[in-house]
């Protein structure tokens, strides 16, 4: 079903889909859930984009546990997938569905390596400086679990959280070979596996004092 301009899925991706994606060198990815707490707000909402811009969401059911098509895209060796705040969509992929996402680039991280001459890491900040779009957030804090009836305003938000990150991802890529700081972001991407696997053990401060 197609509402506004996002291809919407009840969850899974269907096999064309899948075959489209796994096409591509890199996929932008993001979620919406109930909150921010892992166990406790639960996966709603799977947002995917190309890089010829064709947005998929799928809505994820209450009780969910597995989504066989989503699974082969987000461990694609080949298929790198391009998130803002890694850490955060991963931890959903593996509490919910046991999918460990592999490889991944964070622009958040690479935000924060890269653009040192600012402290606005968010992806709207980001968004406007790099892809010049200031992006409408007001559909950010919405009742997500209500899969039936997301509206327009939703979608629209929801898509445009992946509609940039292919192009925004390119340009910070540019600035940390610049700065000589492509490789340090490589190793961080790697390491965001290890802290989904402690914020979901609730041991988020392991590394603090």
């Amino acid at each position: 079903m197609v509402l506004g301009n996002v291809q919407l899925f009840d969850e899974d991706i269907d096999g064309a889909t899948l075959a489209r994606y796994l096409a591509e060198d890199t996929i932008a990815v993001d979620t919406e859930t109930m909150g921010l707490v892992i166990g406790r707000d639960r996966l709603c909402l799977v947002q995917l984009c190309d890089s010829l811009g064709y947005v998929s969401a799928v809505r994820i059911a209450k009780g969910q546990t597995s989504a066989p098509n989503l699974e082969k895209l987000l461990t694609a060796t080949e298929v790198t997938k391009i998130f803002h705040y890694a850490r955060f969509d991963v931890a959903q992929f593996l509490y919910t569905f046991g999918i460990e996402t592999t490889p991944i680039f964070c622009t958040k991280i690479a935000s924060k390596l890269a653009r040192t001459y600012t402290s606005s890491h968010g992806l709207k900040s980001l968004v406007a400086e790099l892809a010049t779009v200031e992006l409408d957030k007001r559909a950010q804090s919405s009742d997500w679990g209500n899969a039936d009836n997301l509206t327009i305003e939703q979608l629209n938000y929801a898509a445009n959280d992946v509609r940039y990150l292919i192009d925004v991802r390119d340009k910070l890529i540019t600035m940390l070979k610049r700065e000589d700081r492509y490789e340090l972001a490589q190793q961080c991407f790697q390491t965001v596996p290890l802290f989904v696997k402690l914020d979901i053990l609730q041991y988020s401060g392991i590394f603090e004092h």
